[in-house]
């Protein structure tokens, strides 16, 4: 099984923490926030806990309050002393929360990304034995970009009496950077072997075309890794046609989402971790 870096905070979901990896040098005494979530979560998270320390993790853990509970509780979704808790541990694993429908309330996923500047959502594609799937023996990891692009709140607006909608997609120089060499060094330190820039450049030639543009500057950086890049419609059918071409993907957070969810389709569900994590000095 491939193992990922942890890096200054991260968050998972529970149903995907079953194949959760540490550092080594945290397996000797960590703790980590818990929240339970809401719904399903509190089972989910159970079972997650049991399968964590029959693994024998030295994992010890800190409950705190995030979703609907903490709203009944606190008056807000994500209190600040669990906001603190996350910051102090480091590590958060998180159940399915949920964000209230048409009351004002803005995702707690998206304040979790953006409170800790979480720019990175790692979604690993493994195939396990014993799993319905369509193909067997994928291993490939999608890298997609989480706090800017399509997905920002900021520049979205209805005009024209409601008849029209306008959303702004921005993407800087800065997060692509940072996401695009986040992939490398990932590929790097776990001796993969290929890194596919996934964009729309031919048509969103501003945004999009930036990201390329950047993926090309950086992936000379590392002759070592083969870099390829390919426009989004294209992937989504390659990947279906054929997903072992593929190693590590690294593309915009609209598209990250999406194709992160069709390689989960690939090996039969979301198997994990799926992590989120920024970076510190001198963690990858």
């Amino acid at each position: 099984m491939t193992s990922y870096q942890v890096s200054t905070i991260y968050y998972v979901e529970a149903a995907d923490a079953t194949h959760l990896s540490i550092k080594e040098e945290q397996q000797m005494s960590q703790s980590i926030a818990v929240i339970k979530g809401d719904g399903i979560g509190p089972e989910i998270m159970d079972a997650t806990l049991k399968v964590l320390d029959a693994l024998d993790c030295g994992l010890t853990y800190q409950h705190i309050d995030a979703g609907l509970g903490a709203l009944e509780k606190h008056g807000t979704l994500i209190p600040q002393e669990s906001l603190d808790a996350i910051e102090k541990y480091g590590i958060a694993l998180k159940g399915p929360l949920t964000t209230p429908i048409g009351k004002g309330f803005s995702s707690i996923n998206v304040q979790l990304r953006r409170h800790f500047d979480l720019y990175a959502n790692v979604r690993p594609a493994i195939s396990f034995p014993g799993t319905r799937s369509r193909y067997d023996d994928i291993d490939m990891i999608t890298v997609r970009e989480n706090t800017e692009g399509a997905y920002l709140s900021d520049g979205q607006e209805m005009i024209d009496d409601g008849n029209t909608g306008i959303s702004v997609i921005k993407v800087t120089r800065k997060g692509s950077e940072r996401i695009v060499r986040y992939a490398f060094e990932l590929a790097k330190s776990n001796g993969r072997k290929k890194i596919t820039a996934v964009h729309k450049a031919n048509i969103i030639k501003t945004s999009s075309g930036l990201f390329l543009d950047v993926a090309r500057e950086i992936a000379k950086e590392y002759p070592e890794i083969e870099f390829q890049e390919m426009i989004v419609d294209n992937a989504c059918m390659q990947l279906v046609m054929n997903p072992h071409q593929f190693d590590v993907v690294v593309t915009t957070n609209l598209f990250g989402d999406i194709l992160s969810d069709l390689c989960a389709g690939l090996v039969g569900g979301r198997f994990g971790p799926w992590g989120q994590y920024r970076r510190k000095s001198g963690d990858l």
